[in-house]
């Protein structure tokens, strides 16, 4: 199991080289940002990484399909890709009605048939084809003058028929809120056995587990309502997303790590709460 840091909870453009040099000198696999609502745009965010080298991983995970066109993701994606120099992974994903249609007025219309089409165009436009497609969302005639880089395809799939989505035209998937029981009895079987299962999780070494859960609780108190979430967290008999904080003693914190990769995880991202350095030499120690 591969560690990387997902550092959109403490980052801003200025910080990024920051973030990524220490990334480099902890021994970590990668670094990765999402889109949070009303804040920095991920693909930007890691361009401000600025040259890299193949050292290390740059991610999204994830970046929101129906404010962007897909033509316009994959050209930052290898714009980002040559000009760090490292590998990069594309993480899409549909994200929520509350997002797409309340805040920016767009249609939340089939997120799984929409995935679909974009990640065809996206894909075909990342192996350097000219894509030539025409369907319910999207009509493309076009091809990009640009090399072609390094660039993997995540997309957040918890449910059967993204998961299928992901199984046929990604290199897996990006799950968040989830434990290592549904890794192993859910994210993992619906792929094939070479696609990558990346867990985000939020970790703290701290001596109050309860009062930090608590905190979580309230700060993340609108992912219980969100459908997708919703649905994930009751299959796995969750109340809401504290119930999937990996907190407590390094012991604790190393045995959890142990069980998502046991669980069939390939790569674990971590937004560390509080003592990050020691909360990330755990999981570098679980996995040496």
């Amino acid at each position: 199991m591969r560690i990387g840091r997902n550092i959109t909870l403490t980052t801003a453009p200025d910080r990024v080289a920051v973030e990524v040099a220490a990334a480099i000198r902890g021994g970590l696999d990668s670094v990765w940002t999402n889109q949070m609502p009303g804040s920095w745009d991920p693909l930007a965010l890691l361009a401000a990484a600025g040259r890299v080298g193949p050292g290390l991983e740059l991610g999204t995970a994830i970046v929101p399909t129906y404010p962007r066109h897909p033509v316009v993701a994959a050209t930052e994606a290898l714009t980002i890709a040559a000009a760090s120099g490292a590998p990069f992974t594309l993480g899409l994903g549909p994200s929520h009605a509350w997002s797409v249609t309340d805040q920016l007025g767009l249609p939340y219309a089939a997120p799984a048939a929409h995935s679909r089409e974009y990640l065809e165009i996206v894909g075909g436009l990342l192996r350097g084809e000219h894509v030539r497609h025409q369907g319910r969302f999207f009509t493309v005639d076009t091809a990009l003058d640009v090399p072609v880089a390094p660039v993997s395809l995540l997309l957040s799939a918890l449910g059967p028929r993204m998961l299928e989505v992901a199984r046929d035209l990604t290199d897996g998937t990006i799950a968040v809120w989830v434990r290592p029981d549904l890794v192993g009895e859910v994210l993992r079987p619906a792929l094939r056995d070479d696609q990558r299962v990346v867990v985000q999780v939020l970790a703290a070494v701290t001596t109050d587990p309860d009062g930090l859960r608590e905190r979580i609780a309230r700060d993340f108190v609108a992912v219980e309502s969100m459908p997708a979430y919703r649905a994930v967290l009751d299959r796995a008999g969750l109340q809401g997303p504290a119930d999937t904080l990996v907190v407590g003693s390094e012991e604790d914190l190393a045995r959890e790590f142990a069980r998502f990769a046991d669980a069939g995880t390939t790569d674990l991202l971590i937004s560390p709460l509080e003592e990050p350095q020691r909360v990330l030499d755990v999981a570098r120690a679980v996995t040496a």
